[in-house]
This record gives structure tokens, C-alpha cells and sequence, in this order.
């Protein structure tokens, strides 16, 4: 039976350029050949398409502006067969980003969110788009703040990725973390080790589930239902082209099994199947395998 999983985040064109290495050197020009690549992307649309891939129910939430974009963008969600009914197009302008990587992994982002951060969504527009959904999933954007706290008090299961975090009390992200019953974050830029710092968390904001993914060296667990951290490793292909948008990979396939009943445990050993493969592409929207192609690589294993 299909999940319904509501997603509301970002939406924007991504434009990916192949660098030589970090930090770049001046130099007036370089032929990267097939090195730039521009894409419909931005986290709600990673989510969205990597849920659609997977076979969930997608119920997307986001805001455009009214321009080629824009256009752009409801061109492909149509064509991937994603509702756009609840795309608001009201910015001046569509977001657009630029992310720079080297073979290495590393990467530089310029994200230019243009006005979306000064929009806003009242929990009462959303009547009727939350009927038997699974899982909320919010991105941690602004417009979003009052849908998590109003999806949580409706007892509907909240979850959020903050992404890169150096301190728990960190301003613009604790009504994400107060709100979500599963959160995910990157190990980029924190203060103390994983294991530390999950704890620190939990200690806070009692979340039931945290996952800090960690790159090639795996994601770390922790599981209020035992009170355990679990490290789990990372899957690798040998095939890594870009990891932009690994953590957006990582966060889906995790909700999707979760959604289907499987442990949190067995969902991120799953879900590293999941990010393991996307990686071999490049491009954050690019790269999702199914659900039957990752369990058949899990028995294999």
C-alpha cells in the first residue's frame, strides 16, 4: 500500500560546475567539457521525486516565481508526475543556485533563494491536503514554521533535515528541531563528536529518531524506542561522481521505509543502499533507484 507523504520545501534550477580542486585559483577562463550541468532541483523537489521514485503518495508544498524558471520547474514535476496544485507562484523570482565540486567530493554552494524566505503558509490553506498523510516531511525553510508546529500538535509525524548545525540552540533552526519527531543533519562543521552531539540533541529536543549522516564514513542512529546510537556504514559503488544531494537521498529512502514499517535501524541501512547509488550521478534530482533495486542489493549484501 502506497505511503502519503507530504513534502514542502525549496524549489529551484541548480546549475553544477566541475572544478579542478578547492581553493580555486584565479585564472579568466576554463572548458570544463560537460562539466556544467543545470537541473530542476531544490530540497522539496529532491524529496519529492526521490518519494515518487520509491512509489509514495507526494503531496509537494512550495512557492515560484512567475517566469522561465518557474515554467521550467511545473514543466518537470509534470512530466515526473508530481501534482504542482499546491505550488504557490508568487515570488518576484524563481530560486536558482550554482554548486561548484571537484572529484574529491567537496563542494561549494551559492544558493539565491530571492524572496521566498519572506513568504509564508497558513496551516488553514492546507485543508484537505493533510487528509491520511504518513508523514509530514518540512524542510527547514521559513515558510514552514507554523506548518511543523501545527502538524505536530495534529499528532501527524513530523520529520526535518537542518543540514549543516554547530550549535543545538542555533536560532534559525530550533523550531525545526523542537518539531520533529525524526531529524536529520550532516557531521559538516559540528562542535564535538557525533556520538556527543546526538546526545546533546536528544537531551533537548526528545526527538524519537536522529540521524547525522557522515559521508563516506556512514550515518550514525539514535533511537529513543532503545536508547541506542547505531553507526551505520556507508554503501559504496565505486562510482562517485557528484555528492550534492546526498543528504536529501539519504533523508528520503530513511522516511520511505520508516513510513512502511521497517525499524529505524533497517531503514538507514537501507537508506545508505539509497545514497550510495545517487552519488554516481550528477545532480541533486538524479540518480534515485527503486524500492525493488534497493532490496535486491540488501539481500545481497
Amino acid at each position: 500500500m502506497k505511503k502519503k507523504i507530504l513534502v514542502s520545501g525549496l524549489l529551484n534550477i541548480e546549475t553544477t560546475v566541475s572544478v579542478k580542486g578547492f581553493p580555486i585559483n584565479y585564472y579568466p577562463i576554463d572548458y570544463p567539457f560537460f562539466g556544467v550541468n543545470s537541473n530542476v532541483s531544490g530540497v522539496g523537489c529532491n524529496l519529492a521525486k526521490a518519494f515518487s521514485v520509491l512509489g509514495d503518495d507526494v503531496e509537494l508544498v512550495s512557492f515560484l516565481g512567475d517566469d522561465e524558471e518557474g515554467k521550467r520547474i511545473l514543466n518537470y514535476l509534470k512530466n515526473n508526475n508530481i501534482s504542482s496544485s499546491n505550488i504557490h507562484v508568487s515570488l518576484k523570482q524563481t530560486p536558482v543556485s550554482v554548486i561548484l565540486f571537484d572529484k574529491e567530493g567537496k563542494r561549494q554552494v551559492y544558493c539565491d533563494l530571492k524572496d521566498i524566505q519572506e513568504q509564508s503558509i497558513s496551516p488553514d490553506t492546507m485543508s484537505g491536503k493533510t487528509d491520511n498523510i504518513d508523514i509530514a516531511v518540512l524542510c527547514n525553510i521559513n515558510f514552514n514554521r507554523e506548518l511543523i508546529k501545527a502538524f505536530r500538535k495534529d499528532n501527524i509525524l513530523t520529520a526535518t533535515d537542518v543540514h549543516v548545525l554547530a550549535d543545538i540552540n542555533d536560532e534559525y533552526n530550533r523550531d525545526f528541531m523542537d518539531n520533529s519527531d525524526i531529524l536529520f543533519l550532516s557531521d559538516e562543521c559540528l562542535p564535538c563528536p557525533p556520538e556527543e552531539f546526538i546526545k546533546q540533541i536528544h537531551d533537548k529536543y526528545h526527538n524519537r529518531i536522529i540521524v547525522i549522516g557522515m559521508g563516506a564514513k556512514g550515518a550514525l542512529l539514535y533511537d529513543d524506542n532503545n536508547n541506542k546510537i547505531t553507526a551505520v556504514p556507508a554503501y559504496c559503488t565505486g562510482n562517485v561522481v557528484n555528492t550534492v544531494g546526498a543528504g536529501d537521498a539519504l533523508f528520503s529512502s530513511f522516511i520511505h521505509f520508516y513510513a512502511k514499517g521497517y525499524s529505524a535501524e533497517d531503514s538507514l541501512r537501507r537508506a545508505v543502499i539509497f545514497a550510495g547509488i545517487k552519488i554516481g550521478y550528477n545532480g541533486a534530482a538524479l540518480g534515485f533507484a527503486d524500492e525493488s533495486e534497493i532490496v535486491r542489493i540488501f539481500r545481497n549484501l
